[in-house]
C-alpha cells in the first residue's frame, strides 16, 4: 500500500490518502454539519471503527450570517476551535493511539501544523472531492446521522449528548470488526500491547 500525491504545507507533513493500517492509531476526521451553521466533529480509527464526537458550541454573540473580520468563527467550527477539540480529544489517549489523523482540505484545518504539535500526530489530507480517502470515517458518518439528521441544528446537542451517541455507536457490534464492537476492539489491542484501557465505554 502507499500514500498518494505527498506534499509539504506550513512545516507540516500532509499527503493525501494515507493508506489503511492494520496497527490501530490511525484516524479520520471531519465535520458533520447542520443547519444554521452548526456542526459536530468526528474522529474515528480505522482499525477498530472506535468514535469520538467533537463538542463545537457557537461562541457568544453569534448571530447568523455575521461575521467579525479578523476575528474568531463564532459558529464554533473555525480552526482554532477545531484544532483544541481534536488535540483535547486525542491526548487523552495513549501515544500508540496517535500515530496519524486524515482529513479533507478543509478551513478549520487551518491550524493543523499546531496541532501536530499539540498531539504528536502526523497530519494528512485527502485530495479535493475524494472521500474515499476518508472512507471508514464517511462511513461512520452515515451512521451518525441517524441521529444527527439532515437539516436539524446541531447546536442543540450538549456534549453529554455526543458522549451517550459516542457510546452507542462504540458499543455497537460490526461485521467488519467479526461481529466485536469498536470498544471491544480498540481494549483488546491495548491488552495485546499491554496498556491500561481506555474508558471506551463510559
Amino acid at each position: 500500500m502507499r500514500r498518494i500525491s505527498c506534499k509539504a504545507r506550513s512545516g507540516s507533513s500532509v499527503c493525501a490518502g494515507w493508506p489503511i493500517s492494520a496497527v490501530p492509531g490511525h484516524w479520520e476526521g471531519d465535520l458533520i454539519l447542520g443547519v444554521g451553521s452548526s456542526a459536530i466533529g468526528t474522529l474515528v480509527e480505522r482499525t477498530t471503527r472506535f468514535t469520538m464526537l467533537l463538542h463545537l458550541p457557537r461562541m457568544e454573540g453569534y448571530r447568523p450570517g455575521e461575521r467579525i473580520k479578523n476575528g474568531p468563527a463564532m459558529a464554533g467550527h473555525g480552526a482554532e476551535a477545531v484544532r483544541e477539540a481534536i488535540a483535547q480529544s486525542l491526548t487523552n489517549l495513549p501515544e500508540q493511539l496517535r500515530q496519524s489523523l486524515t482529513w479533507d482540505q478543509g478551513a478549520e484545518m487551518a491550524q493543523h501544523a499546531r496541532l501536530r504539535i499539540d498531539t504528536g500526530m502526523q497530519i494528512y489530507f485527502c485530495d479535493p472531492q475524494s472521500p474515499w480517502q476518508r472512507g471508514t470515517n464517511e462511513n461512520t458518518n452515515g451512521l451518525l446521522r441517524q441521529y444527527f439528521p439532515k437539516g436539524t441544528d446541531l447546536s442543540w446537542h450538549s456534549s453529554e449528548e455526543l458522549n451517550a451517541v459516542a457510546h452507542a455507536v462504540n458499543t455497537r457490534p460490526r461485521k467488519t470488526l467479526g461481529w466485536k464492537t469498536p470498544a471491544e476492539a480498540l481494549d483488546q489491542f491495548l491488552v495485546d500491547v499491554n496498556i491500561d484501557r481506555v474508558a471506551t465505554t463510559v
